[in-house]
């Protein structure tokens, strides 16, 4: 530790000794370092936030929405484009000088270093954009920033609104294309099909849809087997029910020895409801005239007389409904086992001309199904550019409009400043010391006792005499105000700084 201290104050001692070439070289870089940091241009920065909305009311209810992440992507991607930053070059003083495509590109490169774009949410973006030309004062450069934020705004907008529609129109051109090519080969597909089905009418559809209809055939006959064993079973039971109903009916109205009777027998039940008794005169003879009428009735015959039976009539018209029903399904039947024999028939015949039936119908099939696809996207298309022409969905706000800075974003002189006098210091008490090591001579005697391995008996003090007294107080007071002369000098700086400072806000 020592020796540390003993290195410490003999290269202190070395400085001080060529203290006024350490002051002469800091202020020579002093100077040179603040000429320096007075020709760096001031930057200035402007900042912007803005909001895109991707999400439509509209459009989610229509189905047509897009893809909200790529949307956000390519906002990313397109904000700082070369083309975007080409035409803020182009709208600005930054491209006042460029004459040429090299001077563009170089100019584009720097302006892509400047501009910052940072994602502070999904959908919130911060545009932040920084000018420095030398060229241009400090007012100059703050208003040109503040320009390029606003123009790279504006360019974005409009590239976006306008480019969605003019891809809208673009995709609907294409569609429209692609809708008369598959219009015109479908429409031959049609006129083929037509041919074969017209020589060929039982194999319409080809062998698959023959298919079907056999199977949809056997499914019907199985239905209507059911169907005519259940009218059968039907129409014997109704069958049953006729035969065990009388043809007529006897009734009070009817006439002959059983229509008195039952008159005589109604006349009778009325007398006892009036409360005779079987003693009463009347009672007697109704009784004796009832016996009479029951032996008359014995004695005709059956069948003689009587009323049509109204439920035998209605058993006969639902024999004859059921006997029709019967014999429709026999019908039908009939005729769909004709149809499938036919259809069998021509499949065994005729496989190769079954085998062109499917190729003609699956051709159909398939040029029908991209038609419609086709006709389906170009009709989400038309709708998605009707409503990107009247409403869009790319809702774009500026939430904090750019403003033209008041302070220079860069350099920070005032650090500078402070900074080169540190440095200046620090030269000139470095060139001083190693001018000291340079001179074969020894500041203290441990030091000249340890470079010889020598005993040093002793060292001969400094004498001064009155006058060279005086001297030396006059040369430490030219030192001091040189040196604070140095330190006023850059305090002087920093005022003036703060003073154009202030002068651009």
């Amino acid at each position: 530790m020592q020796d540390v201290l003993d290195e410490l104050r003999s290269a202190l001692h070395t400085v001080w000794n060529r203290r006024w070439v350490a002051l002469a070289v800091a202020w020579v870089v002093c100077i040179l370092g603040w000429l320096a940091v007075a020709f760096i241009p001031n930057s200035y920065e402007s900042r912007a936030r803005i909001y895109v909305e991707l999400e439509d009311v509209l459009s989610e209810q229509l189905d047509i929405s897009g893809d909200g992440k790529q949307a956000i992507t390519k906002v990313r991607q397109t904000l700082v484009s070369a083309v975007n930053l080409e035409r803020v070059i182009r709208s600005t003083k930054l491209g006042d000088k460029i004459a040429t495509d090299s001077e563009m590109q170089g100019a584009v490169a720097d302006l892509t270093k400047n501009i910052v774009v940072k994602s502070e949410e999904d959908n919130l973006f911060e545009i932040t954009a920084t000018v420095g030309k030398s060229s241009l004062s400090d007012a100059e450069n703050a208003a040109l920033a503040k320009d390029v934020v606003q123009s790279l705004i504006d360019i974005f907008r409009e590239s976006n609104i306008a480019g969605n529609r003019g891809d809208v129109a673009e995709t609907l051109a294409f569609l429209d294309q692609q809708l008369e090519d598959r219009k015109r080969e479908l429409e031959a597909a049609e006129q083929r099909r037509l041919a074969f089905e017209a020589e060929h009418p039982d194999l319409i559809g080809g062998t698959g849809t023959v298919s079907s209809r056999l199977q949809t055939m056997r499914t019907e006959m199985r239905g209507i087997d059911a169907d005519i064993a259940a009218a059968q079973s039907a129409l014997a039971a109704i069958n049953g029910q006729i035969s065990s109903t009388p043809r007529s009916i006897l009734t009070s109205e009817s006439g002959g020895a059983r229509g008195a009777l039952l008159q005589a027998q109604a006349q009778l039940a009325a007398m006892r409801a009036k409360g005779l008794t079987d003693s009463h005169p009347d009672i007697q003879a109704q009784k004796r005239q009832i016996e009479a009428l029951r032996d008359q009735a014995a004695s005709e015959p059956a069948g003689s007389s009587g009323s049509p039976n109204p439920a035998y009539t209605s058993l006969v018209s639902i024999r004859a409904e059921r006997q029709a029903n019967v014999q429709a399904l026999e019908a039908r039947k009939a005729a769909l086992q004709s149809d499938i024999s036919a259809l069998i028939a021509t499949q065994a015949d005729e496989p190769a001309v079954a085998a062109e039936a499917n190729r003609i119908s699956r051709d159909y099939e398939v040029l029908k199904d991209k038609y419609d696809e086709l006709l389906k996207n170009r009709e989400e298309m038309r709708l998605r550019g009707q409503v990107e022409t009247e409403r869009s969905a790319f809702q774009f706000e500026v939430i904090d409009p750019p403003t033209a800075p008041r302070n220079p974003a860069a350099p920070n002189r005032p650090l500078l400043l402070l900074g080169v006098l540190v440095v200046g210091i620090a030269v000139g008490g470095g060139v001083a010391f190693v001018m000291g090591q340079l001179k074969s001579s020894f500041t203290t005697a441990e030091k000249l006792e340890r470079t010889l391995d020598l005993p040093v008996i002793g060292t001969i003090s400094r004498s001064m005499t009155d006058a060279a007294r005086v001297r030396e107080k006059l040369r430490l007071k030219q030192f001091l105000a040189g040196a604070g002369g140095l330190g006023a000098v850059c305090f002087l700086l920093l005022v003036v700084e703060m003073i154009q400072v202030g002068s651009v806000a």
